[in-house]
């Protein structure tokens, strides 16, 4: 289980890093497109690509011959569990204590998030009272609007259904251009659906509060749909001049939306994007080229991992096992019932076999590699009844079968 986060860390944080680099070479372009680029870099903490290779891999892409793909089948004489009176082991394998950290490091990441969905939770209590205190406004909008009476800055709040909440008497804070200016970046933030991917970050904030590569595709986020909103509220004819003072206006008098899912005037760097506002400058459209780069990028992230899964072919159907193997001893005992361990299956360097806490499914698809939708039919408790076993490894004759990959450590 660690071993596979550590492999997704490491998968997402690459892949954050090359989003970097995507979005430094696109810093002329339009910030909409590197706050896309950002969602996917989030997005990716939540689909580990082990994932899409496992999805991969359970599709039949090509016709395998039948001795290299084996369909197991549970026959008669198995359909009875093992008798609980197995005969003593002839071999006594000491077991080891469970290691402490898994539990120890889940219990770390259990408080944080703990903390972390409590720290959002009041800060969506303090936004919701806010709501509850306020009034309708007729604006003519095509979302609902609201007045409160708190002292928050103007913000859409809702994922699915949006409401635009206005402090009481902002009216008569801005200017009538400047007033105008803030209702269309709000509705900006509408139309783009950025409450729904800055829940989307959330969530991954809160699953992974522990990596620091979250915390700033956070502020990247943030920063680029400000500024993509800013670049559309100019394109369409806003003096930025008024536009840059009521974002200053509304920063004097009122305080920050506590939930970055709660999206509003404010945000990233006021000084740099309040410069970027009065500058004014054209942001150039994705070329022929940059298009082709992004969606080159786009297809082998996605295509690359159901490639891996597709082509992925055990050993054991590359090499079927030329005959049975034989053991001198063998001791099959049902497993402790209380015993929290998961399956493990182990060869000593003498080539003795010792599988603990394993169902007879477990076992045949171990020996034979094959996985479990390719075992049909057998009774209820092959896949429920545990079972410890040792077996020593007899003299192999000639020409016998070598035992099959599935048996290696």
């Amino acid at each position: 289980m660690i071993a596979a986060l550590e492999n997704h860390l490491w998968q997402s944080t690459l892949f954050s890093c090359l989003v970097a680099l995507l979005t430094l070479m696109l810093r002329r372009n339009r910030a909409a497109v590197r706050h896309r680029l950002w969602l996917a870099a989030s997005v990716k903490f939540l689909v580990p690509f082990s994932v899409l290779v496992s999805i991969a891999s359970q599709v039949e892409w090509r016709k395998a011959p039948a001795a290299i793909r084996p369909q197991l089948s549970m026959v008669e004489q198995i359909s009875q569990p093992f008798a609980p009176q197995a005969p003593a082991p002839l071999l006594v394998s000491v077991p080891t204590a469970p290691s402490r950290l898994p539990a120890i490091l889940f219990g770390l990441w259990l408080c944080g998030f703990a903390a972390h969905g409590l720290a959002w939770w009041r800060r969506w209590r303090h936004v919701r009272a806010a709501l509850r205190r306020a009034s309708p406004l007729h604006l003519g909008l095509p979302i609902p609007a609201m007045s409160t009476p708190s002292r928050l800055e103007p913000g859409v709040f809702g994922i699915f259904r949006p409401i635009l909440i206005l402090p009481e008497g902002i009216a008569e804070q801005l200017t009538t251009a400047q007033f105008e200016s803030v209702l269309a970046h709000e509705l900006c933030h509408a139309r783009r659906r950025d409450n729904l991917a800055a829940a989307v970050h959330m969530l991954v904030e809160a699953l992974f509060w522990f990596h620091p590569l979250v915390w700033w595709i956070r502020v990247r986020l943030v920063e680029e749909r400000e500024r993509a909103c800013d670049e559309e509220v100019l394109r369409a004819a806003a003096n930025p001049q008024d536009y840059a003072e009521g974002i200053i206006a509304v920063c004097r008098y009122y305080l920050k939306s506590p939930l970055v899912c709660v999206s509003g005037v404010t945000g990233s760097n006021l000084k740099r994007r309040v410069e970027t506002i009065m500058m004014n400058r054209n942001t150039h459209r994705l070329n022929a080229g940059r298009r082709l780069l992004l969606a080159a990028a786009g297809f082998t992230a996605v295509v690359l991992p159901l490639a891996v899964g597709a082509f992925r072919i055990p050993s054991a159907r590359a090499q079927q096992p030329a005959g049975p193997l034989e053991f001198d001893a063998v001791s099959v005992k049902p497993s402790d019932p209380n015993s929290t361990n998961g399956t493990v299956v182990g060869v000593t360097p003498g080539g003795t076999l010792h599988v603990v806490n394993a169902t007879l499914k477990d076992l045949i698809e171990t020996a034979y590699d094959v996985r479990t939708f390719q075992i049909e039919g057998g009774p209820k408790w092959a896949d429920a009844t545990k079972y410890d076993v040792d077996a020593t490894p007899g003299t192999r004759p000639q020409g016998a079968a070598v035992p099959p990959p599935g048996w290696k450590n």
